[in-house]
């Protein structure tokens, strides 16, 4: 009898007018179909932008079992994430983006891990970053099996994030208690949602590991995305904005509600 993980996958999407939208999420989603391992359901938190709306409406997802919760409030990738997962009754989630695309042994290997790592609350993939063409730009969360990088060979500790941010949520695979207990991710944050997590779930002994196989393929610096805009000195960051935000999630991350976090250009 084939195995189910007891997963949900949770997908936000803000807008379907980005450049390449449909060759994206026709890829993103092929890559949940393939799986070599099923899983429960596909959670997506979309906004109710007409053609998304209608993007949504007729695609063919085939045998996925797909929840669409529509976000009315202002767009904000940390919200829907946290609306999602808080509407799934899986016990592990996973973080993804419409133009992403799994690894199709991901969720196979997430589960054979933790069936032996029971005391491991976060699995992360090594990521292959990619440009808009997707080419090759770099890998993500390789540096846990560096020589004298962490303690532990593949696991991630508070200390060592001091140190070192370079650690992406997407693909991650978490347990939905661990990600809810702590405080799951903080809409006031930019730019460094993500550090300020893994900093707070490690620091409560929440236990994060990278799993030395290449489980996902995100795309960077696409046109629309986040960074765009910095990438091409619109909202342009100061070396002063950069470093007020990493501060700010060393100092944040004691807490595990949400606090305001406003804007800064002065150096912190």
């Amino acid at each position: 009898m084939e195995t189910t993980f007891d997963l949900s996958v949770i997908l936000p999407i803000k807008s379907a007018t980005v450049p390449f939208f449909s060759d994206y999420f026709e890829k993103c989603i092929e890559s949940l179909k393939t799986q070599k391992t099923k899983f429960n359901e596909l959670i997506i938190v979309h906004t109710d932008e007409t053609t998304l709306v209608e993007h949504l409406d007729s695609f063919d997802f085939g045998e996925l079992t797909v929840k669409r919760l529509v976000w009315t409030d202002k767009p904000n990738y940390s919200s829907q994430i946290n609306h999602g997962i808080e509407n799934s009754t899986s016990e592990w989630v996973s973080l993804f983006e419409f133009d992403d695309e799994y690894s199709s042994i991901w969720f196979k290997n997430v589960l054979k891990y933790s069936e032996i790592y029971t005391d491991t609350s976060v699995f992360l993939p090594i990521v292959v970053d990619t440009d808009e063409r997707g080419q090759f730009a770099g890998f993500t969360n390789e540096a846990t099996f560096a020589a004298n990088f962490t303690p532990e060979m593949g696991i991630l500790t508070n200390e060592t994030l001091m140190d070192y941010q370079n650690f992406q949520i997407s693909g991650m695979v978490v347990k939905k208690s661990s990600f809810e207990n702590f405080g799951m991710l903080k809409p006031s944050f930019k730019l460094t949602f993500g550090y300020e997590l893994f900093l707070r779930l490690t620091h409560n002994s929440v236990k994060v590991m990278s799993i030395p196989k290449i489980g996902y393929k995100h795309t960077n610096l696409r046109e629309g995305s986040l960074f765009w805009g910095y990438k091409n000195n619109q909202n342009k960051l100061t070396p002063e904005e950069v470093k007020f935000w990493v501060e700010s999630a060393k100092k944040e991350f004691y807490f595990n509600e949400d606090r305001e976090i406003k804007y800064k250009t002065e150096t912190v």
